[in-house]
Formats: structure tokens, C-alpha cells, sequence
């Protein structure tokens, strides 16, 4: 689990009973899906909270950004920390123009694994 000063201030995170809530699932099914890599976590003011972002709606169900634990795993693989991973998430990238983490919320998350696997390998 990171620390604070992995995202910036302005990073919107929820606590993970919050996350639990909005994804249908008890508490202990979003620890899992943090240990699995299919999201991460950190602390922020003592409390586990999880990047808002890496959830999306879609009418009624919400669920995890598609693309995300793809990403996850391969930068995972590549030896990247998942502080590393949190920090280039949330970075803004001129050359896409973005963050990596906007880019998967808007659906395009076969150009950040490509990028991903440039970097990890």
C-alpha cells in the first residue's frame, strides 16, 4: 500500500468501504481485488482509500475501468513498484495529451498497455 505523497492532492480517492458500496461487494472483495491488482490502494490520512477514477458507471452498475488491471499486471511484471504505478497512472503525458489513468477512463486502454509494456519491458 502507498503512501500520501504518491498522488497529488487533487487526486480524488474514496475509502474502500465506499468503493464496496458502489461496487455491490463486501469490503473483503475490495481488499482482494487490491491484492490481485486489479486496483490499487494507499493511505491518505490514515485511512485505505482507493483512486476514484479507477471506477466507471455505466447506467446503474459500476464497476472497474476496463483496461486497469491489465495495465496493472503488466507494469507489475515489469518490476514497477505500486507506488511507481500509481505515480504514472495519475502523471500528465504530453504526448497523449493526458494522464495514462484519463486515457483508460475514456476507453482508450489498448494505447496505455502498449505503453505500459514499452516501459515494463
Amino acid at each position: 500500500m502507498s503512501e500520501v505523497s504518491v498522488l497529488a492532492d487533487d487526486v480524488e480517492t474514496l475509502p474502500v468501504a465506499e468503493v464496496a458500496t458502489l461496487l455491490n461487494q463486501p469490503v473483503s472483495r475490495v481488499h482482494q481485488l487490491v491484492r490481485d491488482g486489479q486496483i490499487l490502494s494507499l493511505r491518505r490520512d490514515g485511512e485505505v482509500v482507493v483512486p476514484a477514477a479507477f471506477l466507471a458507471t455505466d447506467g446503474e452498475r459500476t464497476d472497474v475501468v476496463k483496461g486497469l488491471p491489465g495495465t496493472i499486471t503488466v507494469l507489475r511484471d515489469g518490476g514497477y513498484s505500486d507506488e511507481d504505478i500509481l505515480r504514472w497512472l495519475f502523471t500528465v503525458d504530453d504526448s497523449l495529451p493526458g494522464s495514462p489513468m484519463s486515457f483508460l477512463t475514456e476507453g482508450r486502454h489498448r494505447e496505455i498497455k502498449r505503453r505500459a509494456q514499452a516501459m515494463a519491458f
